[in-house]
């Protein structure tokens, strides 16, 4: 009896110490209480963004493809036909198994 008490007693201190001491399952969560400002993980338009990215491409099919691709991993496409990675690191930083850019 005595120890049973004490295996039920230490399992207890076990389950405490775990809930008291496990990490908080909230990393990459924005709270955003003021709904007129856009949170940076809000969902974009990436059908639209990538088309106004690729208008002037040589090949816009494999362009929109690459660029929707990049889109829905980053949710960010930097503005204009080419350039501008520093606004969109996460799209930068995207590379195809032979180093080059993934994204246009």
């Amino acid at each position: 009896m005595n120890s049973r008490l004490v295996v039920v007693s230490v399992l207890l201190m076990m389950m405490v110490s775990l809930l008291a001491f496990s990490p908080v399952e909230a990393d990459g969560v924005v709270v955003n209480n003021n709904a007129q400002h856009a949170s940076l993980l809000d969902k974009i338009d990436c059908g639209g963004a990538c088309t106004a990215r690729c208008r002037l491409s040589s090949r816009p099919r494999l362009c929109k493809r690459a660029c929707g691709t990049c889109c829905q991993r980053c949710s960010c496409v930097p503005p204009g036909t080419a350039g501008n990675y520093d606004v969109c690191p996460c799209y930068a930083s995207l590379t195809t198994h032979g180093g080059r850019r993934k994204c246009p």
